[in-house]
């Protein structure tokens, strides 16, 4: 039983891509109906872990590690995943394929690879807004995390395939992005993790939404 293990899905819903990059205004398009139209938004979702026994930081440092990607991957669904360098039809073969640091582009249309790389703010509020999927394989103290950007709001897609390994695989928390103030809050296993702060919800087998 791996209870000394913690998932965490840090979730970020209805953020403004305007703080991205401004919306384009179209020259034929009325100022107002530009201003007044709705102000299209995209959501984060962060995948971490930590082997506490271990002191280990790193999705990849999990002991059920390959049954999360599995879950993962079930998220996803069937769909096709843009590296740098080629197209995989499989979740977990194009993350073993990116270097940490780098991208993957998740999408159902034609993507070309070369537009593949790391993002500025105004490219990544474009690539959201044609419905791709953004996927950063981050570095971790010991491994790797996983940082997801969509322009549809994709927790439920993940949440129910990570509840399903419980509750011998981790112990698993759902934590709202807003309340992670500081890479302190981040790693509040590491602290306080038998009182977890305001809005970090421990999920359970019968834990409901």
């Amino acid at each position: 039983m791996a209870q000394t293990d913690i998932l965490k899905l840090i979730f970020h819903h209805d953020q403004r891509m305007e703080t991205l990059a401004p919306s384009p205004v179209k020259k034929e398009e009325d100022p107002l109906a530009a201003f007044t139209k709705p102000d299209p938004t995209y959501s984060t979702l962060y995948f971490s872990g930590t082997d506490l026994d271990g002191q280990r930081f790193g999705l990849n440092s999990l002991e059920e590690f390959e049954a999360i990607m599995n879950a993962l991957a079930e998220g996803f669904g069937t769909t096709t995943f843009y590296t740098e360098k080629e197209r995989f039809h499989d979740f977990k073969k194009a993350i073993e394929s990116t270097e940490v640091e780098s991208v993957i582009v998740v999408s159902n249309e034609e993507v070309d690879t070369s537009l593949v790389r790391k993002f500025n703010n105004s490219e990544l509020r474009e690539v959201l807004e044609k419905g791709w999927i953004v996927i950063y394989k981050k570095k971790a103290k010991d491994g790797y995390d996983l940082f997801i950007l969509s322009k549809q709001n994709l927790y439920l897609d993940f949440f129910y395939p990570l509840k399903s390994l419980l509750p011998n695989a981790f112990r698993f928390f759902s934590i709202n992005g807003k309340r992670v103030i500081s890479e302190k809050f981040q790693y509040f296993e590491t602290w306080r993790l038998d009182k977890p702060p305001h809005g970090f919800e421990e999920v359970f087998v019968e834990s409901v939404l």
